[in-house]
C-alpha cells in the first residue's frame, strides 16, 4: 500500500505534469469558468433552458431561479472547441466542463482565456487510467452540447390518476411494500400518477421488451431516455448493465401475481450515468449531468442506486473524511438537485461487510434521503452501509427491504436480489405516491414526514437510521399539516432565502408579545434559539453569524404564546 507521502507526491504530479495520464496521445482537463456573463440565456426567461414543469416545480415550492440554473455560456464552449478541445462533460450547476485535447493543442492557451478561472489536470478521472496498470480502451465519447432539447418526447404524457382496484395482486412483492405500509396509499388511488421519477443508473437492459414494463409502455409512462456515458448510445442494449432494469422494476414493474412496483402509475426518465465495466471519478460528473437533465425536464424524484468511494485508479479514491456532505462532486450535485425542489433517494451502499463500512457518496449528502437495507423480517442486512457521516450525522436516513427483494429477472418473471440498490427504489416509488397525495407540499416537507413517521425516529442509530418508515402514518401526518396552515399567522417573510450567513425576519403583530425564534435541522435537532419581546406592527429581527451552518435546508420556527409558524430556509 502506498504511504500518504507518496499519495501526496502523485497528487502534485497530477497538477504539474499535464500528460501524466494521457490516453492515445490525448489529455483530459477540468475547466472551471469565471462567470456566466454576456450569455444568451437569462434568469428572466427560464423557459429557454427549463421545461414548464421544471419552472412550475420551483414556483410551487417558492424556489427562485438562480445563476447556477443558467446553462454554461455557449460562447465559452465554442471558444474551447475552436481551440481544438473536445467537450466530454458540461455542468451548469458547477459552471465547468471536462475536455479532452490532443498533443498539438496548448493547455496554456486555454488557461489564459479570460473566461477560465481554473484548470485541473483530470486524466486520473478517466476510465482505464491506473497508476500501475493501463491499457483499457478509451471511452471515445463524442462531443455533446448541453443545449439539446430537454423536453418530453412527442406524444408522451404523464399518466393521469385512475381509479384502482381495492388492491393490486402483488404476489411475492407484497411484503416489501407492506413493511413500509405503502399498500393503503395504493388502495386510496395513489400509485405515483402525475409524478415523474428520474432513474440514474448503469443501463436499462431490455426495458423496451420485458413484459413487466408493459403497463408503463401502454400508458406512455417512459417519457424519455438519456445516455451520458456514450452519448447517443442505446440504454436498452443487451451488452450493457441489467442493473437499471432491475431497479426500475421495483418502482414501475407490474406483473400481476409476481411483482408490483411501489409506483406503478408514475412516469419515468431513464438516464445512464454509470459505466458498469469500470469505476472512475468521471462517472460522478456524468451523474451531475444526469441530475441536471432530470431537473430540466421537470422530474420530481431522482432515484440513484449508485455510490462512490474508491476507484480503479487509487489516486482518485475518496476517504471516510470526504463523507462530510460537502466534498465529493456527486454529493454537491445531489444537494443542488434537492435545492431545485427534487427529492433525491440514494442507496446507502453495500460496504458494511468490507473495510469501508460507511455510506458512500452521494448518500452522505445533507439533503439526500439515504436508504439502507433490511431483510424480509425487518432486521438490518449485514452488508448495508452504516453511519455516521464523517461530520457525525445520522445515515442512512431510513431503510427498506434490500435483502431478498423481489425484482424482475432478465429472463422474464422475477427473482430475488440483495443490495441497497433495491431498497432505494422501493422508497423512491412510494415517496412518489405520498407526494401525489400532497402535491402542495415541498420536497423537504415530504422528507420530514417520512423521517418523523419511521420506527426509530425518537432513537435513531447508525445501522438503520430513523428506521422503517410508515407511509400511511406519513400520509396522516401531512393531512394534519395540510389542515392547519400556519404560514399566515404572523405573515412572516425571510430575506434573503437562500442565505449565506445572515438573514432578516419580518413579521406583523397586532399586540406586543413574547416571541421565540428557533432553527432546527431537518432531523428535528435544535441548532439556534433566541427570545425577544416584539412590539405591535412591523417587526424586523436580524439573525446573524450563521456561517458555521452547513449548506442545506433548515426549519425556522417562530412562536408566541398563541401562534406558531414554521418556514423552510436554505443555507447556501
Amino acid at each position: 500500500m502506498m504511504t500518504r507521502k507518496y499519495i501526496l507526491l502523485f497528487l502534485l504530479l497530477i497538477v504539474s505534469v499535464p500528460n501524466l495520464y494521457s490516453q492515445n496521445g490525448k489529455s483530459t482537463f477540468l475547466i472551471k469558468f469565471t462567470d456566466k456573463n454576456n450569455s444568451p440565456f437569462s434568469i428572466q426567461f427560464p423557459e429557454a433552458f427549463l421545461s414548464p414543469r421544471a419552472i412550475e416545480r420551483r414556483q410551487r415550492q417558492g424556489i427562485t431561479i438562480r445563476e447556477d440554473d443558467l446553462p454554461v455560456n455557449p460562447k465559452y464552449l465554442n471558444t474551447l472547441q475552436s481551440l481544438g478541445a473536445e467537450i466530454l462533460v458540461t455542468s451548469h450547476w458547477l459552471n465547468l466542463v471536462i475536455i479532452e485535447i490532443s498533443e498539438n493543442v496548448s493547455i496554456d492557451d486555454i488557461s489564459q482565456l479570460a473566461c477560465v478561472r481554473e484548470v485541473v489536470d483530470a486524466g486520473y478521472m478517466r476510465k482505464g487510467i491506473n497508476v500501475f496498470v493501463s491499457g483499457e480502451p478509451d471511452l471515445n465519447i463524442k462531443p455533446f452540447f448541453s443545449g439539446e432539447s430537454f423536453l418530453q418526447q412527442p406524444g408522451k404524457k404523464i399518466l393521469e390518476l385512475n381509479n384502482v382496484a381495492d388492491s393490486f395482486d402483488y404476489g411475492a412483492s407484497w411484503n416489501q411494500i407492506n413493511m413500509i405500509n405503502g399498500i393503503p396509499l395504493h388502495n386510496m388511488g395513489f400509485t405515483g400518477a402525475g409524478k415523474i421519477i428520474a432513474v440514474l443508473d448503469a443501463g436499462f437492459w431490455r426495458v423496451d421488451m420485458l413484459p413487466v414494463f408493459d403497463t408503463l409502455w401502454a400508458h406512455d409512462c417512459i417519457l424519455g431516455v438519456r445516455n451520458f456515458v456514450e452519448h447517443g448510445g442505446n440504454v436498452y442494449d443487451t451488452t450493457i448493465s441489467q442493473h437499471g432494469m432491475m431497479v426500475l422494476s421495483v418502482m414501475g414493474g407490474n406483473l400481476p401475481g409476481e411483482i408490483v412496483g411501489t409506483a406503478p402509475g408514475a412516469s419515468y426518465y431513464l438516464i445512464r450515468t454509470e459505466d458498469a465495466t469500470a469505476e472512475y471519478l468521471l462517472e460522478e460528473y456524468y451523474w451531475i449531468e444526469g441530475a441536471e437533465f432530470a431537473d430540466s425536464v421537470g422530474a420530481d424524484i431522482l432515484n440513484s442506486s449508485l455510490g462512490y468511494t474508491t476507484f480503479d485508479n487509487p489516486i482518485a479514491n475518496h476517504t471516510y473524511e470526504d463523507m462530510d456532505g460537502q466534498t465529493c462532486p456527486v454529493t454537491l450535485g445531489a444537494d443542488l438537485a434537492v435545492s431545485k425542489g427534487l427529492i433525491v433517494c440514494n442507496s446507502a451502499g453495500n460496504y458494511a461487510n468490507g473495510s469501508w463500512l460507511y455510506v458512500g457518496a452521494p448518500a452522505d449528502g445533507d439533503s439526500v434521503l439515504s436508504i439502507g437495507a433490511v431483510d424480509g423480517s425487518g432486521n438490518w442486512a449485514s452488508f448495508s452501509s452504516i453511519g455516521p457521516t464523517y461530520d457525525d450525522r445520522i445515515k442512512p436516513d431510513i431503510v427498506a427491504v434490500g435483502s431478498g427483494t423481489v425484482i424482475a429477472s432478465p429472463l422474464g418473471g422475477t427473482w430475488q436480489g440483495n443490495g441497497t440498490s433495491f431498497s432505494s427504489p422501493i422508497i423512491a416509488g412510494i415517496t412518489a405516491c405520498l407526494w401525489q397525495a400532497h402535491p402542495a407540499s415541498g420536497n423537504m416537507d415530504i422528507i420530514h414526514a417520512i423521517r418523523t413517521n419511521s420506527s426509530r425516529y425518537s432513537n435513531p442509530d447508525y445501522y438503520i437510521g430513523y428506521g422503517i418508515p410508515d407511509y400511511a402514518d406519513a400520509n396522516n401526518f401531512l393531512n394534519i399539516s395540510d389542515k392547519f396552515k400556519l404560514e399566515d399567522l404572523f405573515n412572516i417573510s425571510v430575506t434573503p432565502n437562500p442565505f449565506t450567513q445572515d438573514f432578516f425576519i419580518r413579521f406583523y403583530l397586532t399586540l406586543p408579545d413574547q416571541i421565540i425564534i428557533e432553527i432546527f435541522e431537518v432531523s428535528g435537532r435544535q441548532l439556534f434559539k433566541k427570545s425577544l419581546v416584539a412590539h405591535s406592527g412591523l417587526n424586523i429581527e436580524s439573525i446573524n453569524n450563521l456561517s458555521a451552518l452547513k449548506r442545506g435546508f433548515y426549519y425556522l420556527k417562530v412562536r408566541s404564546k398563541e401562534n406558531v409558524q414554521i418556514v423552510r430556509i436554505l443555507k447556501f
